[in-house]
């Protein structure tokens, strides 16, 4: 007899979907028992670790990956980075085990009582198969939503009882498109408004990068001769910052990034949202008498757009198409870089700690020389959320694929992301290093992303600048003017040995000098290493 396992097995196969990252649970022993050897279980020790693992994976692949996790609670678990997962459009197929059909009526121990709903917002589609003959056809559904533009994960929830059911037949499968190309009519239009710009501005966003488009980005930019913006907060890096038309980050606040378009007439934003805010500044969205032109994948981020004129495609589609159409312009002055900015890895030599800070370097001297001692290839992962500014002014980032963080804000991405982009690496053949760079308050959220990190002797190198608090949260706390706010402060944690109990090899580093060695030690070890850094505990601005 061919069951619903068999078959199931073989569809994934044919789909290339042989990597499950996962933290099994009762309900899902049935469909991982007797496992085949042509697939590979990625252990994380909690859901959201899973999830995110999955998540830096599929990004640095640009392939979508199978998630197993432990009915309602495992997806109730996962929910804190599937939020991340969903706002980075990443395609990823999560399921769960279910209790066995016969109890689903009496609510048993562990059953997922409305399997369509639990996952919701955070997935394109969920469902839970009417039959077990439609596991199979389930799977090859969920493979193909999660692959159409806008792409994302999907849930399904798969009863135990279901594996050792009769097949109905082989699974079909089929390909779809994972790209949608513009409109000719309207992208003319649009052309027509950028070339009889007097002033333009390019504004790009993270759907670049994950399309492998910064070769189109550069080539638009310069035909119109515009200064290029990384929209908000983007979680990924869309255009060379090395660039002469590279201006900058756009500030995440209304009024203030309405500011920083000033005498532009013609705003054209590809593959970011229109726009990403987070502390409520009062403002125009854009300067009176400015237009905007919006193109993303996304229909619902088009419709929630609040000025401007949307179309819908593929970024670089579009970037490639409108190049055709626009003429070339006479190229206005290279953008001034901001004084504070450095070529990549200038010598930090001869820029001591401050002495006005008891000996701790300040966030922007950590980063200074963690630019200068890491590798000219090297991958980063960033949630360390107080110092973002410091990271940004101090590295720059010149290569494609080099930068991830996550779209949501949430914490506890990044650390586990980082994890699985070190073994995409590996799997590529590419084996860039990889560095975390997480702050001691963002590390609580997803430690356990370490374990799987040491099971498979990746050398994931974590950097996590120890400033005793949140410093985001206090920031935040004195831009919105609220004094006494409780639980902000973090005394007494110790990274270096949590590390240590998940496998990793964890050290102190206080000094530029005892940075730059551990560096250089973590590099050659097989297997990961947490650096932690104390650094001066100073209040960023929030902008």
């Amino acid at each position: 007899m061919i069951t619903v396992r068999d078959t199931t097995f073989e569809l994934l196969r044919e789909l290339g979907l042989t990597t499950i990252f996962g933290n099994p649970g009762s309900t899902e022993e049935t469909f991982l028992e007797d496992f085949p050897d042509d697939f590979r279980y990625v252990l994380g020790l909690h859901e959201a670790s899973v999830v995110a693992a999955a998540d830096g994976y599929a990004q640095v692949t640009r392939k979508p990956v199978l998630v197993n996790v432990h009915t309602a609670a495992g997806v109730s678990n996962a929910v804190g980075t599937l939020d991340s997962s969903f706002q980075n459009k990443t395609p990823l197929i999560i399921t769960a085990g279910q209790q066995t059909r016969e109890m689903l009526l009496l609510e048993p121990w562990l059953v997922n009582p409305d399997p369509e709903v639990i996952a919701k917002p955070w997935v394109k589609w969920a469902y839970q198969p009417a039959r077990a003959e439609d596991v199979p056809a389930a799977f090859m559904r969920a493979y193909a939503v999660a692959m159409q533009p806008p792409q994302g994960p999907v849930f399904l929830s798969l009863p135990l009882d279901d594996w050792d059911k009769e097949a109905a037949g082989r699974a079909s499968v089929r390909s779809v498109a994972t790209r949608v190309g513009p409109d000719p009519g309207r992208l003319a239009e649009f052309a027509a408004v950028l070339s009889a710009a007097e002033n333009p501005v390019l504004i790009y966003g993270s759907d670049i990068a994950r399309a492998d488009g910064w070769e189109d980005a550069v080539s638009l930019a310069e035909r119109v001769g515009a200064p290029v913006w990384a929209a908000p907060s983007s979680e990924r890096v869309p255009f060379p910052e090395d660039h002469p038309l590279y201006a900058g980050g756009l500030p995440f606040a209304q009024g203030l990034l309405s500011e920083k378009l000033r005498g532009h007439d013609v705003v054209l934003v590809v593959g970011a949202p229109v726009f990403r805010y987070y502390p409520w500044v009062p403002g125009d969205y854009i300067p009176a008498g400015s237009r905007l032109l919006h193109i993303t994948d996304d229909p619902a981020e088009s419709g929630r757009a609040p000025v401007g004129d949307s179309l819908i495609s593929d970024a670089v589609f579009a970037l490639r198409a409108l190049a055709d159409l626009v003429p070339v312009r006479q190229s206005r002055a290279a953008v001034e870089r901001q004084e504070h900015r450095l070529a990549p890895h200038a010598s930090a030599e001869a820029r001591p700690a401050d002495p006005d800070n008891d000996g701790r370097l300040t966030p922007r001297q950590l980063f200074r020389v963690l630019s200068v001692a890491a590798p000219a290839d090297t991958v980063i992962v960033q949630e360390s959320p107080s110092n973002i500014a410091d990271l940004h002014s101090e590295w720059m980032f010149t290569e494609p694929d080099s930068y991830f963080a996550m779209a949501s804000g949430a914490l506890g991405w990044d650390l586990p992301a980082a994890v699985g982009i070190a073994l995409a690496e590996r799997d590529l053949g590419r084996n860039r290093p990889v560095m975390a760079v997480i702050g001691d308050g963002s590390l609580q959220f997803s430690p356990q992303a370490l374990y799987t990190a040491a099971q498979h002797a990746l050398p994931l190198v974590v950097i996590v600048p120890n400033n005793r608090e949140y410093g985001i949260l206090k920031a935040f706390a004195k831009f919105q003017d609220n004094p006494g706010v409780p639980g902000l402060d973090l005394p007494g944690l110790k990274p270096h040995l949590v590390a240590e109990g998940y496998g990793a090899k964890g050290v102190v580093a206080s000094t530029a000098a005892e940075v730059r060695t551990e560096l250089a030690k973590a590099w050659d070890r097989n297997g990961p290493t947490m650096i932690e850094v104390p650094i001066d505990p100073a209040i960023p601005p929030l902008i």
